[in-house]
């Protein structure tokens, strides 16, 4: 009875030692809702409050946005949820040509992939991750059940802004080379954007929304230059599992060169409507 005990027991004791748990993979979705300040320049004080109110409503759309990012420790993919146009029933298609594309950020591999449409054409734009200088602080505040610390950032605004197009590129004058009348040509003066960010450590993973990663924790709320966004809901390991992968379809180009492709279209497309005109 005894040898019979250890024949069975032994096969027993391989079988659980080769077992695994299904442990699912840490992974969460976060929603962000997105807020931008309308500025309209010297416009805007020609104009009555009543046509304000008129624009900034038929800029809804592109004044408030929502937003999904979903992540592991590693990855996270973030785009922007579709809304038809509150006006005309359709998606805004115009905006659409400069509005981030489907965003896939890896903080280990320090990489991003981003899927980006212009006119029809399907780009791919493969680069790394802005490194962003956070400089720490001791504020803190409650956003939702999570406890935040402030952290501060002077970046770029070209990189905060890549995928997008300001006809103010175009108009600013291209440097010349230096002559004998002129001895040094003035550096062009890099644009800075000031962000404030609200991290929980709460949830340790350094992502957040858009471009905005690197802090000890997840960011819930991030300020700069005239749009906040503001986490409002949060789902840690959900029932179904989140398929967190970076777009693959469209032309492999970088940042750089994405918005030299943009700025040659669009100078071509204000040059043919200029010719036009002057017939």
């Amino acid at each position: 009875m005894k040898s019979i005990l250890v024949k069975f027991s032994f096969p027993v004791f391989l079988l659980l030692l080769s077992f695994k748990p299904d442990v699912q993979e840490f992974q969460g979705q976060a929603l962000y809702f997105s807020k931008s300040k309308m500025e309209l320049g010297n416009w805007g004080a020609r104009m009555s409050e009543a046509q304000k109110k008129q624009i900034q409503a038929r800029l809804k759309n592109r004044l408030e946005k929502t937003y999904v990012l979903n992540f592991n420790k590693e990855e996270a993919v973030f785009y922007e949820e579709e809304k038809l146009d509150a006006w005309s029933g359709a998606t805004d298609s115009w905006g659409k040509n400069f509005a981030r594309g489907k965003q896939y950020k890896n903080v280990k591999e320090n990489a991003l992939v981003q899927s980006q449409e212009f006119y029809g054409k399907q780009f791919l734009v493969k680069d790394k991750l802005q490194t962003i200088d956070w400089k720490m602080g001791t504020e803190s505040k409650q956003i939702g059940q999570y406890m935040c610390f402030k952290a501060m950032a002077t970046i770029p605004t070209a990189e905060l802004t890549w995928y997008d197009f300001s006809w103010s590129n175009l108009r600013a004058a291209p440097q010349k080379e230096n002559d004998s009348t002129n001895v040094q040509a003035a550096e062009p003066q890099v644009k800075m954007t000031l962000v404030e960010a609200w991290y929980t450590p709460q949830i340790p993973v350094s992502h957040g929304p858009g471009e905005y990663w690197g802090l000890p924790g997840l960011i819930l709320e991030v300020s700069a230059g005239n749009t906040t966004m503001l986490c409002s809901k949060i789902v840690l390991n959900p029932d179904e599992v989140i398929k967190i992968e970076a777009p693959d379809k469209g032309k492999v180009i970088t940042k750089i060169a994405y918005q030299s492709t943009v700025s040659e279209k669009m100078r071509e497309m204000r040059d043919n409507r200029g010719r036009r005109r002057s017939r």
